[in-house]
């Protein structure tokens, strides 16, 4: 545990007398930012036909004007077929959703704020009602086709299975060479830098867990042949968009498949994960948690501190920040209320466990976050009808 797990609240102010440390100045990369505070990326799906719109850049500039010191986007689709999941989920690719992505970063930089996208391939999760690339693609009549390592997916109560032939070298190449493209976009468009989604069970993540990578190339094996995926797709990013844009990987231990899974259970585990990637080029880890306060590995220091011990680059933390209650439980249908867990975030951030603090679901409840918690003033509680609409 960071210290003591917390309390609940006994009423929803929260304190913000040690706040002050959330509020200075840092840097990812070569990318300064005013602040320790971050917009975790989360899902909305309200980009019709993948295309942001005016109330997506109103959604994200909102946040930048309260005083988010980084936003990272909800995941946006790299330009391959296969990588498609939700039907109004965003995509990076296409006149059109490049248009309205350059909106969305015209809005957020017009507000003070840095923004990266977030750069998803959902794998053998892809849904196959929903065509990839909306059209754009040849390989669009193959719209029920899934990739991944091996093609073994399971979860939802189901056990993992192969239900596919596993994806062939020339897919893979495809596809890291989508990541290189979409990352290219970015920085052409003005975004201040791009995270990788390599958590939640999703195509990187496939490729980083034995149970569902059985390859016997160079992508399958011990922990660091699994990276090479993850580390190809980092290379080829940093082939497009060179050494000073600011590159992040987004990790989990767990996933949408397996709560209970873990890539790694000991630090040395973990350090045969993360090390290629810090060799292939990224600026810093994002470290999703279901509660940011608990321990890896059987120790006190949480996902995030032991990244950042083991690999010397700034990492972000995550995981039910300011609230009762973790995602998976809010999913379960339980609201979220206001928690007092401040404490142990400013007590991680002086002694340098991680280097910024990640906010969801408390940050649709209350655009305003930031200064709320500089103030000390009153959060909203956290309910699910506030997935329904962009606010």
């Amino acid at each position: 545990m960071l210290g003591h797990a917390p309390t609940t609240a006994t009423s929803n102010r929260l304190h913000g007398t040690r706040s002050g440390v959330l509020f200075t100045p840092t840097k990812l990369g070569s990318l300064e930012l005013k602040n320790r505070i971050v917009m975790a990326p989360m899902t909305r799906a309200m980009s019709a036909q993948g295309i942001p719109g005016e109330n997506v850049a109103h959604y994200y500039r909102r946040r930048a004007e309260a005083g988010v010191g980084l936003i990272i986007s909800e995941g946006s689709f790299i330009p391959h077929w296969s990588a498609s999941h939700e039907e109004n989920a965003p995509r990076f690719y296409g006149d059109d959703a490049l248009a309205g992505w350059n909106r969305v970063i015209d809005e957020v930089h017009a507000a003070g704020g840095r923004m990266f996208p977030q750069l998803w391939h959902v794998g053998l999760v892809r849904k196959p009602q929903v065509e990839g690339a909306s059209g754009l693609f040849d390989e669009d009549a193959e719209a029920s086709r899934r990739l991944g390592p091996s093609g073994i997916i399971g979860g939802g109560g189901l056990p993992l299975a192969q239900v596919r032939a596993p994806a062939t070298e020339r897919e893979i190449g495809e596809i890291i060479e989508a990541y290189g493209n979409a990352a290219a976009s970015a920085k052409q468009l003005g975004f201040d830098g791009v995270e990788i989604h390599g958590a939640h069970g999703y195509l990187i993540d496939q490729f980083l867990w034995a149970e569902t990578n059985k390859r016997s190339d160079q992508y399958g094996g011990d922990r660091t042949k699994r990276s090479r995926f993850g580390v190809e797709v980092i290379q080829e990013i940093r082939r497009r968009v060179g050494w000073e844009f600011p590159v992040t990987l987004r990790l989990s231990t767990w996933k949408n498949q397996s709560y209970a899974a873990s890539l790694a259970t000991t630090p040395s585990e973990w350090a045969e994960i993360v090390t290629p990637f810090v060799t292939a080029g990224v600026d810093g880890f994002h470290l999703s948690q279901r509660r940011f306060w608990e321990g890896a590995f059987g120790t006190e220091l949480n996902l995030a501190g032991w990244t950042k011990k083991l690999t010397g680059k700034p990492t972000i933390t995550v995981g039910s920040v300011t609230l009762n209650n973790s995602m998976a439980e809010m999913l379960q249908g339980k609201d979220s209320e206001p928690e007092d867990n401040l404490a142990l975030v400013y007590s991680a951030l002086e002694r340098g466990d991680f280097d910024l603090v990640a906010v969801g679901r408390a940050l649709l409840a209350n655009p305003d976050w930031p200064e709320k918690i500089r103030k000390g003033a009153t959060l909203r509680s956290y309910t699910r009808s506030m997935l329904t609409n962009l606010d």
